[in-house]
């Protein structure tokens, strides 16, 4: 069973992977980061929904803390998917990719600031060289290499600060009841969320234009098969072989975006992103994070 449940993480991290590529065709064409969120976050409800229509035992939905955490997951992963595609928009998706992977960093210094670990002088290198992997990668000492600007660098933070949350949501909610009820309540908190910020045209107008092929594919892609995926090949595999498995998510993103979409990283980015994926996935290992 570890080998299948392999598999499906390592599919569930390919369609994450893609699910950025798709987003950044989207947006390419003109579409709004916000609208293109809602429509993942929508797709992924029904997905959810159904999987928890289909397996309804123990799903806890009496339970107050089961609300209030699910609730928390779903600002999170709300705020992961809108920041995440504001990033790309504003930058490249290699960049945005990479700087959402940095999530596990933010749960660290959640937990430090919450007295729930307490640093180590291995944790704080770790953290100090995702951060010099980050200067690399989004070029901030050149102020003239425009590969992103401030607020794509920004986004991308808070995507990967947002999926922290989003991570102890559902941490805190998971001993409450199913993952699939979880799921459903968080994409519910998200798509009631972010039907608000995005074109109000835009939005309706997805029903009707020929570009609702890939917004179905990145629904399904980005927040439903890959959740579901992931949940159930999580069940059977540990925590930090999972988090390794994970790294393929920034890479196939980042190959999306030069073979696809023409994006270029020079040197130095890459190997800022090389320092950040090790390192990060080294932490998650470390802590299961």
């Amino acid at each position: 069973m570890t080998s299948t449940s392999t598999v499906y993480v390592v599919l569930a991290a390919l369609c994450w992977g893609v699910s950025g590529g798709i987003g950044g065709i989207l947006m390419a064409d003109g579409w709004d980061a916000f609208v293109v969120s809602f429509y993942r976050g929508v797709i992924g409800l029904l997905f959810v929904f159904v999987w928890l229509a289909l397996r309804p035992s123990g799903s806890g939905l009496a339970s107050r803390q089961l609300w209030f955490w699910s609730a928390i997951a779903g600002l999170g992963v709300a705020g992961n998917f809108a920041f995440y595609f504001v990033s790309i928009a504003q930058g490249s998706i290699a960049i945005a990719a990479t700087l959402m992977y940095c999530a596990p960093v933010f749960v660290y210094l959640v937990s430090f600031a919450l007295k729930l670990e307490r640093p180590t002088a291995l944790n704080l290198a770790a953290i100090a060289v995702v951060m010099f992997g980050i200067v690399l990668l989004t070029q901030i000492y050149d102020v003239g290499a425009g590969s992103v600007t401030s607020i794509g660098v920004g986004a991308g933070l808070l995507a990967g600060l947002s999926y922290a949350v989003f991570i102890l949501g559902f941490k805190y909610a998971a001993p409450h009841g199913s993952p699939q009820a979880i799921l459903t309540i968080a994409f519910a908190v998200l798509a009631t969320i972010l039907i608000w910020p995005g074109d109000v045209n835009q939005t309706v107008g997805v029903l009707s234009t020929p570009d609702w092929p890939l917004f179905v594919a990145l629904g399904v892609f980005g927040a439903g098969l890959s959740f579901v995926l992931y949940i159930v090949g999580l069940n059977r595999i540990a925590p930090a072989i999972a988090s390794i498995l994970a790294m393929i998510e920034p890479v196939i993103a980042s190959l999306f975006g030069v073979v696809v979409l023409n994006e270029s990283l020079v040197g130095p980015q890459i190997f800022g992103m090389g320092l950040i994926l090790v390192t990060v996935t080294a932490l998650s290992v470390d802590s299961n994070v």
